[in-house]
């Protein structure tokens, strides 16, 4: 069964470590060879600076990751294509896989739109506004004033709209995350969890995956074991419980995979990388139909791909 993913760190894995083979490398969680055991049809890949690196070379960081993403991950060799639009999704071919292009937190862009203009010509299609602190768009999570958008942040929010690109909540402070959800033409959380299941500050309450769900924004279920239990070893049990929880408030056409990949030091028990992922579709069809159960891994988030 096919995959679509929306969030992996694995870019930050090749910045850090620029001699990484991303074709089979052991420390990987995320490589060639693990997508296509996976069967892994499209992969997001975030542009993550991490908060060591300079506020003022985080830019030049970020440009790092755009040249990583096409010369060592987005190659013919690789046989992945760049999901740009709709019709490079459509198009991919069986022995194909696609790759989407995102920015977790809009740190490197130093409050200048220009910057955000320069990295969707180079390609990015997704925005998380924060990363887990405050930033010059908004307050993350983390953050705690709980600040929403400021006006860079709005401008942001509408130049994403102009090109019909997600904007992700995810790590956004819930004063940020209502007033990006009521101006963002298409929001998503590309990898957070229920709140009621797991108590970590970085899901979603009930309130917002209502609210998500009531405009058909995808919601990608988070892999880390410290947002799917509150305490000891996560297991592909408990990603079902969140996926059980959200379809119990409506989100069964809006939940999606977002697994943090290459992000995360620790992960669910027979699920500690992308080759893997058919040890969860397994599992979900003793429970969904197959039509439920492709929505979930593929098809849901598929459908949100309206860029230009």
């Amino acid at each position: 069964m096919k995959v679509f993913d929306a969030h992996c760190d694995v870019l930050m894995k090749l910045l850090e470590e620029p001699t990484i083979n991303f074709q089979n490398d052991e420390s990987l969680q995320v490589s060639v060879e693990k997508l296509q055991s996976g069967q892994s049809k499209v992969q997001c890949y975030a542009i993550y600076i991490p908060e060591s690196v300079h506020k003022l070379i985080k830019f030049d960081a970020a440009l790092e990751c755009v040249t990583l993403f096409y010369e060592k991950i987005a190659t013919a060799n690789n046989k992945i294509k760049v999901i740009l639009t709709k019709e490079d999704e459509t198009s991919l071919k069986a022995n194909e896989m696609g790759a989407i292009l995102t920015l977790e937190g809009c740190d490197a862009l130093l409050g200048d739109i220009n910057r955000l203009k320069i990295l969707h010509r180079l390609g990015v299609r997704s925005v998380g506004l924060v990363w887990n602190f405050a930033n010059e768009t908004a307050d993350g999570i983390l953050e705690e004033r709980n600040g929403g958008l400021t006006n860079f942040g709005n401008s942001v929010v509408r130049y994403l709209n102009e090109h019909n690109m997600w904007c992700d909540l995810s790590h956004c402070s819930e004063a940020a995350f209502w007033d990006a959800y009521h101006q963002a033409k298409y929001p998503t959380a590309t990898h957070s969890n229920a709140k009621s299941i797991c108590k970590n500050p970085r899901n979603l309450n009930d309130e917002q995956l209502k609210a998500m769900f009531s405009r058909d924004a995808i919601v990608g279920i988070n892999f880390y074991p410290p947002f799917l239990v509150d305490n000891g070893t996560a297991t592909i049990s408990d990603i079902i419980k969140h996926i059980d929880y959200m379809c119990a408030l409506g989100g069964e056409k809006c939940i999606a995979m977002g697994s943090d990949f290459d992000g995360i030091e620790i992960h669910p028990t027979d699920l500690n990388h992308v080759g893997l992922y058919q040890n969860l579709t397994n599992e979900l069809l003793k429970f969904y139909t197959e039509e439920q159960v492709k929505g979930f891994m593929y098809e849901n988030y598929s459908s949100y791909i309206h860029f230009k």
